[in-house]
């Protein structure tokens, strides 16, 4: 009997690998999150100190801005599916999940071996440990009652980049994409929904990797993605949710006639011919998604807008489009007494995308949100900090949430020896305090009620005005 579930078991792991081109390879589409979810992001360092669901948030808050809407993180360093496992309780499921994402991979096959002696013998031992790990994350999934299970392959380890010294372990990726066929087939078999990053964002960086072999979407050490990464990991997330093709807004004026073509997601009034040129108050629905142009988070060095170079977001997903025929000659455009650019009538008529534009009023307002947004997902990092502590630390210990002298004492003796625990000595200090986690929480509702209300779109006086 033991022989025969072993054989099963295997064949789970083996079938995907002759199905990559049928039908279990094709994602299934995962459905937009609604009105009052609450979407839980579990995973590893890459979730934990990560911005990808920050961003996901961000185009939900600047695309509908009246929506309630809850994401979370739910990421801690380091986590294979094992320790997921044993926190699922405590810092998963007590969050209350509409709909939980979950994502594992990068240290469930494990890293140095891949260059020593035997690699494909270790990679066999890791994919195994993850997949009979998994199972025990499959089973309590199965059991739970109103909360869709989204299951996502996570983003690859670059083995092509060329990073000065940084040795990549051959075979690793590999070993990942394994991982994300028993993934794909538990998804397929529970009929919940997957997404794969793994073989999307390899694709990309063997492309630019052509012409820029040092370029990659996975940071400087294969593993953690920059913020382009991060982007271009929402950027799929959101293709995968139906956006392409979603417009912040669509205005069509036909100027000769003086009369509205078309609005879309928007609403135009009090349109006017003037001796220069036409006015028209404009109220869209949404804002324009802002992109980041600062490296933001421990080590990075790229933007969310270098994801431009990746991935067609802006013609996509972030088109504000402002369409002007029947015009003679050039025409400034002005938005609430502010000069905005000049362009010629060949131009507007073609159409001019306002999301791309910085320096437009309603782009200034979802920076207003965006920068709000980046307040909240600092503090979302304490508790990230805290629960690393709690679960990688104390709960092996029997002391999980004990936030007693004990708890100090323990972790003081063990700080000399482990550089991670040490740095985060003086956050559990504060954390373990009630009363201040309450307060941070305090501030994140705070933030999010702020985010809302900086986010409702106001009406905007579009006049274009001829120029010599």
């Amino acid at each position: 009997m033991k022989i025969r579930l072993f054989l099963i078991a295997w064949l789970y792991l083996l079938i995907p690998f002759f199905f990559r081109s049928g039908p279990i390879a094709r994602a299934q589409e995962i459905k937009p999150f609604k009105n009052n979810d609450r979407v839980v992001f579990l995973g590893n360092s890459i979730t934990d100190g990560g911005h990808y669901h920050s961003y996901i948030w961000l185009y939900y808050m600047t695309r509908f801005p009246g929506m309630n809407l809850s994401v979370q993180n739910a990421g801690i360093g380091g986590d294979r599916v094992v320790e997921m496992v044993k926190r699922l309780d405590g810092d998963v499921f007590s969050k209350h999940p509409t709909v939980l994402v979950t994502t594992f991979g990068m240290n469930d096959s494990g890293y140095f071996e891949y260059n020593g002696s035997e690699p494909d013998k270790f990679a066999d031992e890791k994919v195994k440990e993850s997949y009979e790990a998994y199972k025990a994350m499959e089973r309590r999934y199965q059991q739970l009652t109103g909360t869709r299970i989204v299951l996502m392959g996570s983003s690859p380890y670059d083995e092509g980049a060329v990073i000065e010294g940084n040795t990549p372990f051959k075979g690793k990726n590999k070993a990942m994409l394994r991982i994300v066929d028993f993934q794909k087939a538990s998804a397929q078999s529970n009929h919940w929904e997957f997404l794969d990053l793994n073989q999307p964002m390899t694709r990309i960086n063997e492309r630019i990797q052509q012409e820029d072999p040092a370029f990659t979407l996975c940071g400087n050490d294969r593993i953690h993605p920059d913020n382009d990464g991060h982007m271009v990991m929402a950027y799929l997330f959101l293709k995968a949710q139906g956006f392409a093709g979603n417009k912040v807004a669509e205005i069509a004026i036909d100027a000769a006639s003086g009369k509205v073509a078309s609005a879309v997601n928007c609403h135009l009034s009090r349109l006017k011919k003037t001796p220069t040129g036409i006015s028209v108050d404009y109220k869209a629905n949404s804002l324009p998604y802002p992109l980041d142009t600062v490296p933001r988070g421990w080590g990075n060095k790229k933007s969310q807008f270098d994801a431009l170079r990746a991935v067609p977001f802006l013609e996509e997903m972030n088109q504000e489009q402002l369409v002007v025929t029947g015009l003679n000659g050039r025409h400034q455009l002005v938005i609430d007494g502010e000069e905005i650019g000049v362009w010629s009538a060949e131009d507007f008529a073609k159409g001019i995308n306002l999301a791309a534009l910085s320096n437009t009023p309603q782009y200034q307002q979802a920076l207003g949100v965006m920068y709000l947004n980046e307040e909240r997902w600092e503090i979302e990092r304490r508790f990230r900090d805290y629960a690393w502590v709690q679960y990688n630390f104390f709960q092996p210990r029997g002391l999980l949430d004990a936030n007693n002298r004990q708890a100090i004492e323990v972790m003081d003796a063990h700080i000399a020896t482990d550089g991670w625990l040490k740095a985060k000595r003086d956050l559990y200090a504060r954390a373990m305090l009630p009363e201040v986690r309450q307060a941070w929480q305090d501030q994140l509702d705070q933030l999010v009620a702020a985010i809302r209300e900086a986010g409702v779109p106001r009406t905007r006086k579009i006049t274009l005005v001829a120029v010599q």
